[in-house]
């Protein structure tokens, strides 16, 4: 099966900001339900990247990663400043994606199209109260199966019984909660052997809809303040991220934004060339 089939590109196609040699989709919350909804039907197999500063900063530093990101099916603008410098290039339409809300919409519509899910990542125990919380806000959803893995790469036994059990389950939907930029990587390295349609990497999403991190106001998100509100909770593992990461992205999105930053052209999948149209 190929990660993405020229046969069905031609309706998934939509307009990318240039962010720093990154692509991030020029879409919206209904526009990524849509796409995703689409793909779907198609019986292919792709993956969603939810990025924001922190992806695009670490992309920097790492051409893989980049490319990783580029070859998404999405890679959505997961934080305001990726839909800001959208609207200053042109895309009036561009409006956050945030992971946990797209989990919780692609939830509400699976239950009338009868997806089946399943759930990666997170700490012990995470996953499964996760499932309860998510059969419980969406009564009717089918989420066929767990798994919580170790904080390392897989070894060969742990690999096999992975894909042992999600070939059983037959999901059509596998979440991702590693954090950036580990389940970028796991999605893209098993995204042929786990033969399911669509993977999508929500990070804290695993935490925010089981109550173990606090969401934030919908005025801070707005604001592009969610950052300090996930920094009070979580100082001692996001100081570093945020306080050096934030200072070095705005610095060069604004030599960017000037012309003076020599940004790489983003690369897209070339199966995806002729159906991504990218702005720079």
């Amino acid at each position: 099966m190929s990660a993405i089939r020229s046969s069905a590109q031609s309706a998934f196609t939509h307009a990318h900001a240039n962010v720093l040699g990154v692509n991030i989709s020029a879409l919206d919350m209904d526009l990524a339900l849509d796409l995703a909804d689409r793909w779907l039907a198609t019986g292919d197999a792709g993956y969603i990247c939810m990025t924001g500063v922190h992806g695009v900063t670490e992309a920097q530093a790492d051409p893989e990663l980049r490319c990783i990101l580029n070859r998404a099916l999405i890679n959505a603008p997961d934080g305001m400043p990726m839909s800001w410098i959208g609207w200053l290039r042109g895309h009036r339409q561009m409006n956050r994606v945030y992971g946990p809300d797209f989990m919780a919409k692609l939830c509400h519509l699976s239950v009338n199209r009868g997806y089946r899910h399943y759930l990666f990542g997170g700490a012990p125990g995470v996953a499964e109260r996760l499932k309860y919380a998510l059969e419980r806000r969406f009564p009717g959803l089918k989420i066929v199966g767990t798994y919580t893995p170790p904080f390392r790469h897989l070894n060969r036994e742990e690999e096999r019984d992975l894909l042992q059990r999600v070939a059983a389950a037959q999901p059509h939907i596998l979440w991702v909660g590693l954090s950036t930029p580990k389940q970028e990587r796991f999605m893209a390295e098993y995204l042929e052997r786990l033969r399911v349609p669509l993977l999508v990497g929500v990070g804290a999403a695993f935490d925010i809809h089981t109550g173990r991190i606090h969401d934030a106001p919908a005025w801070i998100k707005r604001s592009g303040l969610q950052w300090l509100h996930r920094l009070l909770q979580d100082p001692k593992r996001l100081t570093k991220r945020y306080l050096l990461n934030n200072p070095r992205f705005l610095w060069r999105i604004t030599l960017q934004m000037l012309r003076l930053h020599a940004s790489e052209t983003p690369l897209p999948n070339p199966e995806h060339a002729s159906s991504i149209t990218t702005n720079s």
